[in-house]
């Protein structure tokens, strides 16, 4: 019986020299099947244990190393190296508090040991990074979290708590791919892990890929059914595709002021999801502009804009709420971004009709200048004429102060230009195209608003302007 064991454990420390020969070569999963070997013919040797643990550790098996390590640690509670191994796993696996006992274990055993020291060190990093995560998560300062989850992965790498909370985070910056790499690296190796589904989820939740989302949101709720965070998240995306649904229904039922109230109410479910919001600032806006409530359209696309810059859809509506209440530059500026973006036929259009208004809106308004529509007839534009003409005439205004009559003087004149451009179908519709007047000849500065009234109204002597009492006038005609 005796030489029978002995044998045993020559085959074990054979099968322990053999896996040292490959775990120098770092052939590590070689090395791990001849310290299997020795395990199997010795299993009450702390060393074999201990060394399998190493090679587990090497191959990033840190969850079973761990169990190796502390069988190794169980067998002989004086196995410094077997402490060392539990620890460091632990400490990779993320449980800072486990490995610190581990290490101060080793100390106790070996006062001086200089890994014990700096990896004690370590794990108090790690618990430090830990804390202020948390304190930052709940001033949604996500930035600080992701800095403090990539110095805590150094000591633990393994760790798929801070991995997932990285990649949470990451979702919640709106840097989606880096999120889901994470998340499915998590998935490669367990496919069940509720965390890193809900992830999963909360990416495509955030990209506006909402049917998608609510299914993630399930399958980790399949798993986890307490998960919190993944019921929040799955009840406010079912309820942001329903809302965002019935206020499209609405407006194409041309149901305005339902779908106004339906987009506001969806605006209300989760501030957090930007790309959704945006189109539904964006949706409602187009209510707002069918409603002739151009100011609160013009508002909805800027909050659209502030949360999805590249939101072309948002620039167009606003562009053209700019066009419709007269503020050109700030449609050219629009526009300009559009074309830019997609140089598309139709942008360029767009931006050239911009610029020709723009331009059009710097020179004089001839229409607002006689107090007529665009569209007025030619007898509309006389009648206009008449009042104006007559209404501004100096001599109507002699007995008025200097400063007074300068003024009403140069309303006749710019009465008397407007005239004479839209009253001729030519000039009019070179004014009408934005055509600078002066290119084409026609300078205004050297224009006499005089004769055009003598001849409008028939030459000298057609009328004249005689007092009846301070102030009043009235027209004589001959």
């Amino acid at each position: 019986m005796m030489w029978k064991k002995y044998l045993k454990k020559r085959e074990a420390e054979t099968f322990k020299e053999q896996g040292n020969a490959y775990y120098a070569k770092k052939d590590y999963n070689e090395a791990y099947n001849y310290y299997t070997k020795a395990i199997d013919a010795c299993p009450n040797n702390a060393s074999y244990y201990g060394n399998r643990a190493a090679t587990l550790m090497m191959l990033g098996k840190f969850r079973e190393a761990l169990g190796d390590a502390q069988q190794s640690v169980r067998l002989d509670d004086t196995f410094v190296r077997g402490h060392l191994r539990e620890g460091k796993c632990h400490l990779s696996l993320g449980n800072a508090m486990a490995a610190s006992r581990c290490f101060q274990r080793v100390l106790e055993l070996d006062h001086t040991n200089p890994q014990a020291q700096q990896e004690l060190k370590n794990a108090s990093a790690v618990l430090e990074y830990e804390r202020i995560a948390e304190i930052d998560f709940e001033k949604r300062d996500f930035r600080k979290v992701v800095f403090c989850m990539d110095r805590a992965l150094e000591f633990a790498p393994a760790c798929h708590r801070f991995k997932i909370l990285k990649a949470e985070c990451l979702a919640l910056l709106g840097r989606y791919p880096e999120a889901q790499s994470v998340a499915s690296d998590i998935l490669r190796m367990d496919s069940t892990n509720a965390d890193a589904l809900y992830v999963r989820g909360l990416c495509l939740y955030y990209e506006d890929c909402i049917e998608k989302a609510v299914q993630f949101f399930i399958q980790a709720l399949r798993m986890a059914p307490d998960h919190e965070k993944a019921c929040l998240a799955c009840r406010n995306a079912k309820a942001l595709k329903a809302k965002k649904e019935d206020g499209n229904k609405a407006f194409k039922e041309g149901n305005y002021k339902l779908a106004y109230e339906l987009y506001t109410e969806a605006l209300g479910i989760d501030p957090n999801n930007i790309k959704t919001n945006a189109k539904l600032y964006c949706n409602r806006g187009t209510v707002n502009s069918k409603l002739r409530k151009l100011e609160d359209a013009i508002d909805d696309c800027t909050n659209a804009i502030k949360l999805d810059d590249t939101y072309i859809k948002a620039y167009l509506r606003r562009a053209q709420c700019y066009m419709d209440t007269e503020q050109y530059e700030d449609a050219v500026r629009d526009y300009e971004k559009v074309y830019q973006t997609e140089k598309t036929k139709e942008h360029k259009q767009f931006l050239k009709n911009a610029q020709v208004e723009l331009k059009k809106s710097k020179r004089k308004d001839y229409y607002k200048i006689l107090g007529v529509d665009k569209n007025a007839s030619e007898d509309e534009i006389k009648k206009a004429y008449r009042k104006r003409a007559l209404m501004h005439h100096p001599d109507r205004h002699s007995g008025a102060s200097a400063e007074i009559q300068k003024e009403e003087e140069k309303k006749f004149k710019e009465v008397g230009e407007a005239f004479t451009i839209l009253s001729d179908p030519k000039k009019k519709a070179r004014y009408d195209s934005g055509q600078d007047l002066e290119e084409d000849g026609m300078n205004m500065a050297d224009f006499d608003a005089n004769n055009i009234f003598k001849a409008f109204f028939g030459g000298p002597g057609g009328f004249s302007f005689e007092a009846s009492g301070p102030g009043n006038f009235f027209f004589q005609f001959g």
